[in-house]
Order: structure tokens, then sequence, then C-alpha cells
């Protein structure tokens, strides 16, 4: 028997063994790098029962500050050990850099050794023992001494701060005005328990991953993944993902980070990372799609056309926009008339036959071009504007020359002019938000067919079909048949509403919410048809180990506040001060309200009737 809780200021554990019980507590304290665990043993049999418990310690501590351009952290792992036999604890020192690592446990174990702290439990039936363990690492050994010593005897006292402090955090994220957050988000009143579970886990995935560490040479940021993987990286795409969140939770946040990487070469990296700001890893084909959709949501959501007048890096905010709009032409390497983006690193990484001229980020393209023209015409560029619309519409029919008929699937066109079917939820997804509005009905429901028959599971779902032939290339669970990313069925949840298919939507958002039971969702999940689901009924989280390398939590969780703003609530915010809304409740609490809506200054509420101002 194994059980967990995950809580935003606790992991609570439980396990069975061998007639003893074993429940733990974690928590991680605000404003210094400590971990505390209060480990509670209890002898569940019968009988007194003697055990011995061994806590292996080990240390890794270094002090890095040049780019962590790599998925692991960097670490040392031949720290000099000492035995500090008063605190029945064993500092950890890296030899190479000033760099500590405090740690032990209170009550006193029996017996210290440089790797392992041993106790000796003699228990009665029903008797408990309760170990407090402590991580402290600093930068000197005095201030590791000082967080270790103020954890390891105080644990509930620390215990309860740390609530206190998320449940302010919690609190202030929902309240106009607060001092946390330069925005806020609309607050969700509804009896519908799913529906409430999808949204308050998409706002946990922001306050998961926001990072106030005074390391960071930007203050607050948003990183992309934890625990294991790029701990200080921000990737371009994910944020992209949150972006409609982001703009109302921390709307001056997500401009810092605009800006940020305005500044920096985007068709060389995927993002960046906080401790220096340097650039990280290959570019991704998602970009220009990520900075037009990103600035997108800042716009409509604050009203701050200003900013576009802003000169970032010697050049206006506008004038970048437009690049990355028409930067698809320069990707038109094949003549074809699309962008080729490349091979499988730059694109989704385990699908090696998705690569070139593919047809979600061509769509993007059109979503780009007629945004950036939007912003034009506003602005009293109306020629400039009407070609770019142009060019969209051209575009729009060329990308539509690469759907299969009768399949509901699309096709990437190779350099050569030959073609390569791909069963992948991306399509899918990306093309019904993006140029919906083109596709004809028999198109879309054929592409709904393929969806509820080939990727679609009752709590989660499969990136890549199993009838594609690219089964074999990999068993990633972000994209490819044995599960799917952590923001793609929230992009297949818009997309269902786009195509008309609200009732299939909300239906779904049943099962989704099981898988959103085990905190926040993963970078992937297994679809249950892979791996057997938890023992609750959701889709597994993948473990982050080899083949399968996906990290425990990703910040486009946040990517699942939009089905229920802009789909549930139907709320079409245009860029220009003007919010409707048209309802698809359909099955929905018929009583549900979106309070607090902020919108160009101006607060709205939302229920099945529409939006009016508060």
């Amino acid at each position: 028997m194994v059980e967990f809780v995950w809580q935003p200021d606790r992991v609570e554990r439980r396990a069975r063994y061998r007639g003893l019980e074993l429940s733990s507590v974690t928590i991680v304290p605000f404003k210094q790098m400590s971990v505390a665990v209060s480990l509670t043993i209890e002898n569940k049999q019968g009988v007194r029962r003697k055990t011995e418990i061994k806590l292996a310690l080990n240390g890794g501590v270094t002090k890095s500050v040049t780019p962590w351009n790599a998925a692991y952290s960097p670490g040392e792992f031949d720290n000099a050990r000492t035995v500090d036999r008063d605190r029945g604890a064993v500092m950890c020192k890296s030899i190479r850099t000033e760099a500590y690592s405090l740690q032990g446990t209170w009550p006193l174990a029996a017996e210290v050794f440089p790797s392992w702290l041993i106790y000796r439990f003699d228990l009665a039936p029903g008797e408990k023992r309760t170990i407090t363990f402590v991580n402290a690492l600093a930068g000197n050994a005095d201030e590791a001494r000082r967080h270790y010593d103020a954890l390891v005897r105080n644990f509930e006292a620390v215990a309860m701060q740390v609530r206190d402090e998320w449940n302010a955090e919690l609190k202030a994220a929902f309240t106009p005005g607060n001092n946390r957050f330069s925005g806020y988000v609309p607050t969700l009143v509804t009896s519908d328990e799913s529906v409430r579970r999808l949204y308050h886990s998409a706002v946990m995935s922001a306050l998961f991953f926001r990072r106030t560490t005074p390391h960071s040479v930007y203050g607050t940021t948003y990183v992309t993944l934890a625990p294991r993987y790029w701990e200080t990286t921000t990737f371009l795409w994910d944020i992209s993902l949150s972006a409609m969140l982001l703009a109302s939770l921390d709307p001056l946040i997500l401009r810092r980070m605009i800006e940020t990487w305005m500044q920096l070469d985007i068709y060389q990296h995927f993002g960046t990372e906080y401790l220096t700001g340097s650039g990280v890893g290959p570019w991704y084909s998602v970009n220009d799609f990520a900075m037009c959709r990103m600035a997108r949501e800042y716009l409509r959501w604050t009203g701050d056309d200003a900013w576009l007048d802003k000169e970032v890096g010697g050049e206006k905010v506008v004038d970048r926009l437009v690049t990355y709009a028409e930067h698809w032409r320069k990707l038109d390497t094949n003549k074809h008339g699309l962008a080729d983006y490349g091979g499988v690193s730059n694109l989704l990484e385990a699908v090696s036959s998705y690569v070139h001229e593919v047809a979600g980020l061509n769509a993007a393209n059109v979503y780009n071009l007629r945004f950036v023209a939007d912003v034009l015409e506003h602005r009293g560029a109306s020629a400039k504007a009407e070609t770019m619309r142009s060019d969209a519409q051209q575009l729009s029919r060329r990308v539509l020359e690469l759907y299969v008929p009768g399949k509901g699937i699309w096709r990437c066109r190779l350099p050569d002019g030959s073609m390569n079917e791909v069963h992948h939820c991306y399509d899918f997804g990306t093309v019904l938000i993006t140029i919906g509005d083109t596709l004809s009905k028999q198109t879309k429901a054929e592409m709904v067919h393929f969806f509820r028959d080939e990727l679609q599971t009752p709590v989660w779902m499969r990136a890549l079909s199993t009838r594609d032939l690219d089964v074999t290339f990999s068993i990633r669970p972000d994209h490819q048949w044995t599960g799917a990313y952590t923001a793609w069925p929230a992009l297949a949840l818009s997309a269902l509403y786009v195509a008309g298919e609200g009732d299939v939507a909300f239906k779904w958002i049943r099962g989704l919410a099981e898988t959103a039971r085990q905190g926040p969702i993963a970078q992937a999940h297994f679809a249950e048809t892979a791996v057997a689901p938890e023992a609750g009924g959701g889709a597994r989280k993948a473990p982050s180990d080899q083949p399968y390398i996906n990290d425990w939590a990703c910040v486009s969780g946040c990517a699942y506040l939009e089905p229920v703003v802009e789909n549930l609530f139907g709320i079409q915010a245009d860029l220009f001060g003007t919010i409707k809304a048209r309802p698809a409740f359909g099955m929905f609490d018929a009583r549900a309200e979106l309070r607090n809506i902020n919108y160009q200054g101006k607060t709205y509420t939302a229920t099945k009737q529409g939006i009016k101002l508060a």
C-alpha cells in the first residue's frame, strides 16, 4: 500500500512494509534553500517490534553561476563530508566552490556516519516514533547551520508558516490590488467539481512555477519544469501556452519575459535561464508563433497600446512583431509557399516523421499575420495590414493542401515535394484554433472523428495515434503514442469547441479532472491504454527516468484556463477594447459565474447569459 497527497504547502506520503506504517510530510520553507521531512514509523503488528531505520545521506552540492545549459542541474559528487556530532548531522561541502549542505535529524540518531544516520527502535503495538530530517543549503557554513537549526526542532511551527504563506499566495492570485502579483485571475464560482478542479489546477501551475529567488537576474520570473530538468530555464513554447493566464495574473512579468526574448536570438535558442540571462538550447520552430501569441495575450488583456512604441534592444515592439509574423518567408527554402521548420530536434523531438513543412506551424503563421495586421490597421497602417491579410489568406489555402481528405489528418511536405502522413494531435489542435474558420464542416467533422477514434482516451489522450508508422521511433509519452504532453489535452479541448463539439469536450473534462488530482499536471501523463492509471483513476504521471524523461510538472498546465474562459464562458476579448461572450454551457452548471474578469482596466462578470460590467 502506497498513498500520497500533494498540496501546495506539503507532500504527504504513506506506505506499509512488513508490519510497519511509514508516513511522512515534506515541506519547503519560503525564502531559504532548505527542505524538511517529518517521518513517522508506527508498529501496526499486534506484537512488539524491534527495527532499524537507516537514512542514507548524499551530497552533490555546488555553486554554479555560469549558464545552466543542460537538462540536469550541475553538481559535484565528491563533496567533502564532516560529521557534526553536536547536531547529529553531516556537512557536505563542495571542494571547488563555496557551497554547503547540512543534513541531519532530530531526535539524534543512535549512530551518525558520513553517509548514514541509524536509528534503532523497540516499538510496542501501535507505538509511533517521529524523525525530522532537514537538508539546508547555503553559500557558507554558518548560514547552512542557521537555517538547519531553525528547522530541525520546529517542524510543526515552520509547517504552519509555510501553509500560511501558501494560503496568502493563493488568495492573492484571485484578489484585485494584491501585493504579490501585477494582476489577478478571475474567480470561478460553480458547483461543477470537475471544471473547478481543472481551472484551479491551471492557476496552481502558475504559482508552482513562479520564482522569486534573489539569484534571478530578472527578479521574479516563471520557469518551465520541476523538479528535475532545466530548473532555471524558461522555454518560449511553454510560456506561450500559458500566456492567457499569465496576462491576467502577472502581466508585467509576462511583458518582461517577452522583452527579454526580443533581445535574444530566438532562432538560436528555445529559451533563457535566470541565473545569467543567457540563451539556452537549440532553436524551436514554434518561436515566432510563441512570440506573437504572448504579445497578443498581453496586449488584449491589458490594453497597453503604448507598449507597441517602446524600443526594446533598439527596435520598436511593433516592428519586432512584424518581423515575427513575416519570418516564415525566410523559411520557405523549398519555394513551396510554406515555411520549412527543419528536422526532428526543432519540432517534436520524439516523432521523426513530423518534419519540414508541417501544417500546425504554417497555420500558426496565418494567426501571426492576422494578429499583426489587426495591430497595424489600428495604428493607421491600413495598406500594410491589408497586404498581411492577403498573405494570410493565400497561406491558409496552401496549408489546406496538406490535408488528407476523409482521414482527418495532415501531411508534412518534405524538401523534395514528397509527403508524410502524420496522425499527431498538434496539427489537430493548432490548425483548428488558428485557422478553424477556414475549414469546411466536413473537414472539421473528419478531424474530430480522427481525434476521438485514434487519440482521445477517457482521462487523457495519446499525442500520436497507434496507427501511425512512426510509433516505433520512441516511447516518450509527451509526443508519442504512449501519452501526451501537459497542454495537448487543453489544446484539444479548445479545438473541439471550435469544431462545434462542445458536448464532447465537456464530457471529457470529467476525465481530465481525475488526472488533475495528482498536483500540477506533469510534463507528460501516460495514456491509460499504455500504462495503468493511478488508483484514483487519473492518467499516471510519466517518470523523469530514461527512456521517458518527462518531469513531474510543467508550467503549461496553465493552458487549462483557456477552454473554461474562452469556450465554456465563450469570452471574446479583442485587442481594442471590445469584450463580448457567446457562452457554450451545454451540460455545464447553469448558475456558474466567472467573476473579477480584468479586461483593459475594467472588471466584468460572465454567466450563462453573457458578460457585463461588474
